[in-house]
């Protein structure tokens, strides 16, 4: 049987505007509100029914949940903080220690309060110190609570997604045709391409303020509650190659500008790293894939690689979110498996990888394609808000509970 280390924590993991519902003062919410992204509205209606799903997470066999507080909830206004919100998120965190659950905290997960997004978000020179006095009120309220917090989640997704490709808030879009344009001599060509450049001049500030603003959120946690395991949550795209140098070399540059990149401007601030793997890039592959609903290549096994990257920055690693969307259940079962078997692997070779989470729990809002993808364990009926366990948790769950994986297997 191919064990995995004692006290090795298993389970899945949500966002909370993605699951609970009501949440309508974020830059996503208002958004949705202008017809850029489909409305959210009560979602899974988790903020009311966390108890009753996290009682289905317990008899799956789960003994971690990775969760996220809502900034928008906690600090409605900047500088005033909401401590009816800090109390529900606190019987959350209880409710899952009481089913012999670890709480896996993030502190942000995309969705911005309005007042902060509407006054440049990221883009702000005080951003990082915002982001700070944030982390350091959760601290405070909520540390003798914790193991443990991530700041942050995906920083180059919302960057990207935000200020390259402009399909997230705050929609600013740049591309390399915008560059090509700037040659034409019609105005209206060079107005798109300044703009594009500005754009691209901005996702780089971003970037760095964003790496800035984990490391004020370190040290203004490890000030409240010095015990505290902080870390930081990094989606991988594992780039890799053929047998081409050339093409070798090219997968190397993207993985340092994709992940080593911000790693290098942050985990000296990082007690642990979590990875969130979800597809990769063979350059020069001819291979044929299946996909999953995403039209992502189903490869789990490239979450390996992915460990690899995060490994040589020498911190205890744990995958905080790694799936598919699947409506069908028809391979589910199969990747989660072969994911698991990469991730023990990755032990064996000397990797240090203490978690496994899933992505995720429940069937949720899937950002800019609204309900249309289903990535849980759990079916979501958004009509009745009937849970149904799908049977690939169930193949999860003899994971789980057997902590690792029949030779069969």
């Amino acid at each position: 049987m191919k064990k995995f280390p004692e006290n090795f924590y298993w389970g899945a993991a949500t966002a909370s505007y993605q699951v609970e519902g009501g949440i309508e003062n974020t830059d996503w919410a208002k958004a949705a509100t202008e017809g850029r992204v489909p409305p959210c509205g009560r979602a899974c209606d988790h903020y009311h029914r966390y108890e009753s799903d996290f009682d289905l997470a317990k008899e799956l066999g789960h003994n971690a949940h990775r969760f996220s507080l809502e900034w928008a909830r906690i600090e409605p206004r900047e500088g005033e903080f909401d401590m009816e919100a800090v109390e529900h998120y606190r019987n959350v965190i209880a409710a899952l220690k009481a089913r012999g659950m670890r709480p896996f905290i993030t502190l942000w997960h995309f969705t911005l309060p309005l007042w902060f997004s509407e006054s440049g978000g990221f883009e702000r020179k005080d951003s990082p110190q915002v982001f700070a006095r944030y982390a350091a009120f959760v601290a405070k309220e909520l540390g003798t609570d914790l193991v443990g917090i991530s700041t942050m989640n995906e920083p180059n997704v919302i960057g990207s997604n935000g200020w390259l490709r402009g399909s997230w808030p705050p929609f600013k879009r740049f591309s390399l045709t915008d560059m090509v344009s700037i040659t034409n001599s019609g105005r209206t060509y060079e107005a798109k391409a300044q703009k594009g450049i500005k754009n691209l001049w901005l996702y780089l500030r971003v970037m760095k303020n964003l790496a800035r603003a984990h490391n004020a959120a370190y040290d203004a946690i490890k000030a409240e509650a010095p015990a505290v395991e902080v870390s930081v949550v990094k989606h991988v795209i594992f780039f890799h190659a053929n047998w081409n140098p050339i093409n070798k070399v090219i997968a190397w540059f993207a993985n340092y500008f994709w992940t080593s990149k911000f790693m290098r401007r942050t985990y000296k601030k990082c007690d642990s790293v979590g990875l969130n793997y979800y597809f990769h890039k063979k350059f020069g592959d001819k291979a044929v894939y299946e996909k999953t609903d995403m039209d992502w290549d189903i490869y789990p096994e490239g979450i390996y690689g992915s460990l690899k990257l995060l490994s040589k920055y020498k911190r205890p690693l744990f995958v905080s979110e790694a799936g598919l969307a699947d409506e069908a259940d028809k391979y589910r079962a199969d990747y989660i498996t072969r994911q698991v078997r990469a991730v023990w692997q990755a032990i064996e070779d000397g990797m240090d990888v203490r978690g496994h989470m899933y992505w995720s729990l429940l069937d949720n809002y899937e950002w800019a394609l609204g309900f249309e993808k289903r990535f849980g364990l759990i079916e979501i009926d958004y009509e009745t808000l009937e849970r149904k366990v799908r049977p690939s948790a169930y193949v999860y769950k003899q994971i789980c509970e057997n902590n690792g994986l029949f030779p069969q297997n």
